[in-house]
């Protein structure tokens, strides 16, 4: 009766809970369902908490379920590992257990003014100026931005923080605080990896900064205390699985590092899911990038054990451009629909998609870019589209490859990878063809899942996984080489680089004629005899409300 491990993996699109042997790391049930996001505004992604904890609950539910079907008895599962999508910002009431706004979702863009207005008082206008302590550019990316567009703009959230009622945390930290009695005794923590993506975590000392909370105005008190990776934070409090010690807890891309096994200095690995996030590890020491990538918290898989840092490029959009040409275009049907589409064509026909449908993240960290399709013709039709679609995830991996290589002086020999695109073998060619490097991709997909599970099973008073090198289990894996020349190859990303210059400085918060209806003055007048080409008065900011 060997024990089994269990994760919940909550992300941008979807809620998973998953079981694992703990000695194979086999993969014994699971379920998933979907969860709604919503985008009340253009450039405004938010989620509902008490969805994402309903959600939470009903996978649970269901996997014990069919473990029961299977006559596993689920009194084997003895720990349960959080993983999650990273920056999605929450505020609730530890009161009432109430949220107090939905959470703001990392792809999020209503900060943008906030952002522009921060990097114009910085020193020399470097949204750089915090990396020496977050390892993070300024952004709309992170958490303490959204935080603050809390506190300015929600009255609930104000009140409860002068009232001493307010909790602030990552999902990870709701999830946690809920499952461990929520009002009743829940506990408040988060793990370094999901702090150091919230622009307030000093990522050398390992803790809240003072001096980053009074630059954003954060008040420490709502922020959660921050543990390793790998401990026992509280135990479930109701449920099929009453008693269960929570004893992981790892942001999706940090748990994915772990499920890949990179633990070696030098490894890494790219997750292919609503975006695309390369992360490599650098050891126990943090590398400053000086080529548009971060330094972030890759692990601290124990409470005496060292932090390991990685060196991360971030996407913010690649199986996300599945669903927009899905659900937004209709030019497929289902997202296993593009593959066939675009191996139908087998080229882009000279056409290139820059999806930078929320700016584009590392390696330039540009807001104001937005999403181009150019090198269009009358020839071109939707699976010259699809292609075009799946090479503009590859071109992205590419600039992050080489943006990595710069900064470690090391060329990447292989690429691991894992994530729901990468059950696309075509994308995975073209991966293999872009880079010009092996793409390796192992049999058993659920990589950040058994990441969260290997950190549970391994904590301390747990013990029931062990991540010594010798005794880490074997994964099968498929390997992609390239099939095409470097020539080839080379071409192909240079004209991307040039779609991307075209999407560049697109959208700013600045006002514009263009959202007055202004045409270039001497053309006749407006119908209340006001002149064109000038705007009559400055429109409120597009982005902040």
């Amino acid at each position: 009766m060997e024990p089994l491990v269990a994760a919940i993996d909550q992300g941008t699109s979807s809620t998973r809970f998953l079981v694992f042997n703990a000695r194979t790391a086999e993969l014994v049930s699971h379920h998933q369902v979907e969860i709604t996001q919503s985008f009340p505004k253009e450039g405004w992604v938010e989620a509902d908490p008490k969805e994402i904890m309903q959600s939470v609950y009903q996978v649970m539910e269901r996997t014990c379920e069919k473990l029961h079907q299977l006559r596993v008895d689920i009194s084997r599962i003895k720990a349960i590992g959080v993983t999650n999508q990273r920056e999605t910002t929450l505020v609730w009431d530890k009161e009432t257990g109430e949220p107090l706004y939905n959470a703001i979702v990392w792809l999020d863009l209503r900060t943008q003014s906030t952002v522009e207005r921060l990097i114009s008082k910085a020193p020399g206008r470097n949204k750089n100026h915090l990396k020496h302590k977050t390892g993070l550019p300024i952004s709309t990316y992170f958490s303490a931005v959204k935080l603050r567009w809390l506190l300015d703009n929600v009255d609930e959230v104000k009140q409860a923080v002068v009232s001493g009622r307010a909790m602030f945390g990552t999902v990870d930290s709701w999830i946690i605080w809920c499952l461990t009695g929520g009002r009743n005794g829940g506990v408040h923590c988060t793990d370094v990896t999901n702090a150091s993506r919230t622009m307030l975590f000093n990522i050398h000392s390992l803790s809240w900064d003072p001096e980053l909370c009074r630059y954003f105005d954060v008040p420490m008190e709502i922020l959660p205390r921050v543990r390793s990776s790998s401990e026992i934070y509280g135990h479930m409090s109701a449920g099929p699985l009453a008693g269960v010690p929570i004893s992981g807890c790892l942001g999706d891309q940090s748990a994915a590092l772990v499920g890949q096994m990179c633990f070696s200095e030098g490894q890494a690995k790219n997750t292919y899911g609503t975006g695309c996030f390369l992360l490599r590890n650098t050891g126990t020491k943090p590398l400053k990038s000086e080529h548009g990538l971060i330094t972030t918290v890759a692990y601290k898989l124990g409470k005496n054990q060292p932090a390991h840092y990685a060196l991360e490029g971030s996407v913010a959009i690649a199986g996300a451009v599945v669903r927009w040409l899905r659900d937004n275009m209709g030019i497929v049907q289902s997202s296993d629909e593009i593959e066939k589409l675009a191996a139908a064509a087998g080229t882009s026909y000279g056409c290139y998609f820059v999806p930078a449908f929320s700016g584009l993240y590392a390696p330039y960290w540009e807001p104001s870019a937005r999403g181009i399709i150019c090198g269009l013709t009358q020839f071109t039709n939707r699976k010259h589209l699809a292609f075009a679609a799946l090479e503009a995830v590859c071109f992205q991996t590419r600039e992050i490859v080489d943006a990595m290589n710069l900064d470690t002086g090391l060329e990447l020999s292989q690429l691991q990878v894992d994530g729901g695109m990468t059950s696309n073998r075509l994308l995975m060619q073209l991966q293999a063809d872009i880079l010009c490097t092996a793409v390796v991709r192992p049999s058993m997909p659920e990589t950040t899942a058994l990441g969260a599970a290997m950190a549970a099973g391994a904590a301390e008073g747990v013990d029931v996984w062990s991540l010594s090198p010798e005794q880490l289990p074997l994964i099968n894996v498929e390997t992609y080489e390239p099939q095409i020349n470097i020539e080839e190859s080379e071409y192909r990303f240079a004209r991307w680089k040039k779609a991307v210059q075209k999407a560049m400085n697109w959208e700013t918060t600045e006002p514009s004629c263009q959202d007055n209806g202004c045409v270039p003055p001497g053309v006749g007048k407006r119908p209340n005899g006001a002149p064109w080409g000038v705007c009559p008065s400055p429109p409120s900011s597009r982005v902040d409300h």
